[in-house]
């Protein structure tokens, strides 16, 4: 990397470039198809975390909520999830995935674990470990998969 060393040495913007490689890396994994991020997202957390109101989707997969209302209708028309009314409160929907979302889900899994390999392919084994639990402590995501309760 050429350039001023001192935006070379800013954390912030050292981040901000690795996450635009990871977007596009994953990004192009998932294009070939007909998956976004976003698809992801939505079906890892409805999975892994069960049916959630769209309010509270939102806040567990960290899409906004407007973004989420298009990103539900796209996974909704594929058969990947069910949005029906809560039968507490009538106003809410509740969303789950569906048995062709956690097909779906496992299609994207793999695509997902091969864009992380090429993103990662430069640092080793525990520079991996290292750097995931490093940007856990940053972003306050604190739970891996093996500390689910």
């Amino acid at each position: 990397m050429e350039g001023a060393e001192r935006l070379h040495a800013l954390p912030s913007r050292l981040l901000g470039l690795a996450a635009l490689q990871a977007d596009r890396i994953v990004g192009e994994a998932l294009a070939g198809t007909g998956a976004r991020k976003w698809h992801y997202a939505v079906l890892a957390t409805l999975v892994d975390d069960g049916p959630a109101g769209q309010a509270r989707l939102a806040e567990r997969s960290g899409i906004y909520r407007s973004d989420l209302v298009g990103v539900l209708a796209e996974l909704g028309a594929a058969g990947h999830v069910d949005r029906v009314p809560d039968p507490t409160d009538r106003r809410r929907n509740v969303v789950s995935a569906t048995a062709a979302g956690v097909r779906r889900l496992a299609e994207l899994d793999g695509l997902v674990q091969a864009a992380q390999e090429r993103l990662l392919a430069p640092l080793d084994r525990a520079q991996r470990a290292q750097l995931v639990n490093l940007l856990r402590a940053l972003t306050g995501a604190s739970t891996s998969p093996g500390e689910r309760g």
